[in-house]
C-alpha cells in the first residue's frame, strides 16, 4: 500500500483528534492539581512541551503547535501576551541563519538533480539488482546504502564537521534507489540521527569536542566538580549503547520490512529522468567537495549551498535561464523545516524567559532529594523534557548542571556517574524532538516528494528508538559507575 503525504491542512478526523487531546490535556491537568506530589505546580516549560508534542502527534502543523504552545507557556510563566510576543519574536533570528542555510541547500540539491545522478544511479541499481527475483543482491545493496548513510552521518560530526549540511546533498539522489528497493524510510531517518547524536556524544574530536569538553566537562567543572582525572569517552560509552542497541533494533526487526513509495512522485521532484554525461557528474562531484571545503574553512552552511550553487551555473550544466526556477523549487522544497527551525527558536526563548526551566530543575532536585535511584530518574526525565521543548542539547548542560551537579555530589555519586548523568540528560530529547536540527536534517532529504511526514516517519520513530534505551542505558550508568 503506497504511503501518501498528510494534507495540509487539518482533516474531519484530524480535528476529532485534537479536540480528544484537548480534553485529555484538561482532564489530565485537573487530575495533576488535585494531586501534585513533586511540587512542580503550574510550570509553563511541562506544559508547554506537552502541549507541543500533543498538537504535534494529532498532526497539527508542527510551526502552529510551537506558536500555540508558545503563548500557553508565556501565560502559565506569566508573562503578558505583549511580552510573550517581544520574546518569542527575539527568539526567532536564532533560527534564521540555519533556515536560510537550508533554502541554498534546497536549491544545490535541485541542481544536484539536473546533473543526472539520480538517474545514474537508478541504472545502476537496475544493473546491479539484475533479475526482479534477486532478493539476497537486494538485501546486499540494502545494507550497504544503510552502511554508505551511516558513514556519512556519523563523518558530519567528528571527521568533517559540517552536520546536517550532507543529507539535502546526499539522501534526495538516493530516494529512487531506496523506492526500487522498498526500503522504510523511517529506517533512513532512524540512521541518520543516530549518526548526528551518537558520534559527539562519545567521541571527543570535531562537534564532539565541543559538546564533552568545551560544554560538558567545562559546565561540570564550573559548577564544583573536579574533571581533572574524568574521561569523557569513559562516562558517555554505556549511554552510548543505549543508542546502538536502538539502531541495531531499528534495523533488523522494527524496519527490516518493505514499504512502498509513489516512484512516479519521486521522479516528478528530483528528475531522475535528466541526462547525464561524464562532464556533469564530474562538476556535480565537485561541486558537492567545493561546498563541503567552504563551508569547513568558513564554518557557514550558507557560504556552502551557495558555492555549490554557483559552480553548477557557471559551468553550464545548470542554464542560466533555470536558476531562478532551481533556486525557488529548492527554497520551497525545504521551506517547511526552515520555517520550524525558527519557531523552535522562539519558542525555545520563550521558556527561557519564563524563568520555569530553572524551577522545573529544582523543584525535581528537591522532590528526589536522598534517593539516589530516583534521583538519577528524575533529573534524565526534566532533561529529556527541557531538550524536547528547546530542541538542543548543547543549549541543555548549561541550565542543568548548576543544580544536579551539587545535588548528585551530595548524594554520593561518583564523578564518572555524574558526567554520565549531566550528559545523559542533555542528550535525551535531541533524538525525538519535532524542534531538533536531529530530526528535522532527516526530514529535509526524506520528504522532497511529501512522502515522509515529519512527526510519525522520524520524531516518532527516533523517539521509541533512541530515547527510550538511552533514558535506561544512562539510568544505569549513572547508579553502577
Amino acid at each position: 500500500m503506497k504511503q501518501e503525504s498528510p494534507s495540509p491542512v487539518i482533516s474531519e478526523q484530524g480535528v476529532s483528534r485534537l479536540v480528544i487531546a484537548l480534553f485529555a490535556a484538561i482532564a489530565g491537568y485537573m487530575l495533576y492539581r488535585l494531586y501534585d506530589p513533586v511540587g512542580f505546580g503550574m510550570n509553563a516549560v511541562l506544559v508547554s512541551v506537552c502541549a507541543m508534542l500533543l498538537l504535534s502527534l494529532v498532526r497539527v502543523n508542527v510551526v502552529i503547535a510551537l506558536i500555540t504552545a508558545s503563548m500557553l507557556g508565556g501565560a502559565i510563566g506569566g508573562l503578558s501576551v505583549e511580552k510573550t510576543l517581544e520574546s518569542f519574536n527575539a527568539g526567532l533570528s536564532g533560527g534564521a541563519q540555519i533556515a536560510l542555510s537550508y533554502a541554498l541547500l534546497g536549491a544545490f540539491a535541485v541542481a544536484i538533480s539536473k546533473s543526472g545522478i539520480p538517474h545514474m544511479l537508478a541504472d545502476r541499481i537496475a544493473a546491479l539488482l539484475g533479475q526482479a527475483g534477486d532478493e539476497r543482491r537486494a538485501g546486499q545493496i540494502r545494507y550497504a546504502l544503510i552502511a554508505l548513510i551511516l558513514v556519512f552521518a556519523c563523518a558530519s560530526q567528528n571527521i568533517v564537521p559540517i552536520h546536517i549540511a550532507f543529507i539535502p546533498l546526499l539522501v534526495p539522489p538516493l530516494l529512487y534507489v531506496m523506492a526500487r528497493l522498498q526500503m522504510d524510510r523511517r529506517l533512513v531517518a532512524c540512521v541518520l540521527t543516530f549518526g548526528l547524536v551518537t558520534p559527539y556524544m562519545l567521541l571527543p574530536v570535531g562537534f564532539g569536542s565541543i559538546f564533552l569538553n568545551d560544554i560538558l566537562l567545562a559546565n561540570v567543572a564550573k559548577s564544583g566538580l573536579d574533571v581533572s582525572n574524568i574521561d569523557p569517552f569513559s562516562a558517555m560509552l554505556l549511554p552510548a549503547m543505549g543508542m546502538i542497541a536502538g539502531l541495531l533494533f531499528a534495523v533488523f526487526v522494527s524496519y527490516r520490512g518493505r514499504r512502498e513509495y509513489d516512484i512516479a512522485r519521486i521522479a516528478r521532484s528530483e528528475s531522475t529522468g535528466a541526462p547525464y554525461s561524464g562532464r556533469t557528474l564530474a562538476v556535480a562531484v565537485g561541486a558537492i567537495l567545493a561546498a563541503f571545503v567552504v563551508q569547513l574553512q568558513t564554518g557557514s552552511m550558507v557560504l556552502g549551498g551557495l558555492s555549490g550553487f554557483l559552480i553548477f551555473s557557471l559551468s553550464g550544466v545548470l542554464k542560466w535561464r533555470e536558476g531562478d526556477d532551481a533556486f525557488t523549487e529548492g527554497m520551497k522544497m525545504l521551506a517547511m523545516v526552515g520555517f520550524i527551525m525558527i519557531a523552535a527558536s522562539g519558542f525555545a526563548q520563550v521558556l527561557r524567559d519564563t524563568g520555569h526551566i530553572d524551577s522545573l530543575v529544582s523543584a525535581s532536585a528537591e522532590f528526589v532529594a536522598g534517593s539516589k535511584v530516583l534521583a538519577a530518574l528524575a533529573m534524565l526525565v526534566v532533561g529529556l523534557l527541557i531538550t524536547l521543548g528547546i530542541g538542543s542539547s548543547f543549549s541543555t548542560i548549561p541550565i542543568i548542571a548548576a543544580i544536579y551537579v551539587p545535588l548528585a555530589m551530595q548524594l554520593g555519586f561518583s564523578p564518572l556517574a555524574i558526567v554520565a548523568l549531566v550528559g545523559t540528560a542533555a542528550a535525551l530529547g535531541d533524538a525525538g524532538s519535532p524542534a531538533s536540527d536531529s530530526t528535522l536534517g532527516p526530514t529535509a532529504g526524506l520528504n522532497i516528494d511529501g512522502q515522509h511526514n515529519h512527526i510519525w516517519d522520524t520524531v516518532v520513530p527516533t523517539f521509541l528508538h533512541y530515547n527510550l534505551p538511552l533514558l535506561l542505558f544512562g539510568w544505569f550508568a549513572a547508579c553502577t559507575l
